[in-house]
C-alpha cells in the first residue's frame, strides 16, 4: 500500500490552510511556498477538495481558501477520499481477482489491512495535526520564527504558575 504525493500534499495543504485559518482566506501561492508544492497542482487538489465541501474559495483581493468545515470536523480519510487517493492494501483493488483472476490466499488479510489503515485515518482531524507540538514547530521554522521561544515561553509560564 502506498499513499501517492496526491494524498499526502493534500493533507499537507489542507493542514497548512488549518494553521493559517485565523489570518483569513489563505492563497494557493502561499501554500505553494511554504510546502514546496506546485502551484498547478494546488490548483487541481483543491478543486476537488472544494467540490467536496472541505474547502471554501473565496475570490476577489485578499481571496483564496477557507476550510469547509472545522478543523476537528475534518478527518484525514476525509481529505485522501476527496482527491480520489484509494488505501488499498491488495493487489487487485479489492476485486478479488488477485491471482488467476481469483482471490488470493491473502485478499482478506490485506484487504483487513486497508480497513485499519482507512479506520485510523479516520480517527484523526486536522485540528489533532494542528495541536501536535512538532507540526507547531515546522510551521513555525517554515516563518521563520525560532523554535526555541515556543518551548522557552511555554517554560516560563509553567513556571510563573507555579510561584504564584
Amino acid at each position: 500500500m502506498k499513499l501517492t504525493t496526491k494524498g499526502r500534499y493534500a493533507v499537507t495543504a489542507m493542514l497548512d490552510l488549518a494553521l493559517h485559518h485565523s489570518s483569513g482566506p489563505v492563497a494557493l501561492t502561499d501554500i505553494a511556498g511554504r510546502q514546496g508544492i506546485s502551484l498547478s497542482y494546488l490548483e487541481q487538489l483543491f478543486a476537488k477538495l472544494r467540490k467536496q465541501g472541505l474547502v471554501i474559495s473565496a475570490r476577489g483581493p485578499g481571496g483564496g481558501y477557507r476550510l469547509g468545515a472545522a478543523a476537528d470536523a475534518i478527518s484525514i480519510a476525509d481529505v485522501v477520499s476527496a482527491v480520489d487517493e484509494k488505501v488499498d492494501a491488495t493487489r487487485c483493488g479489492g476485486k478479488k481477482n488477485c491471482q488467476d483472476n481469483e482471490r488470493c490466499l491473502t485478499h482478506d488479510l490485506w484487504q483487513d489491512l486497508s480497513g485499519k489503515i482507512y479506520q485510523f485515518l479516520n480517527g484523526i482531524t486536522l485540528a489533532q495535526l494542528v495541536a501536535q507540538r512538532g507540526v507547531l514547530e515546522v510551521a513555525a521554522r517554515q516563518e521563520g520564527v525560532p523554535e526555541f521561544p515556543v518551548a522557552d515561553c511555554r517554560e516560563r509560564r509553567i513556571a510563573q504558575n507555579s510561584r504564584a
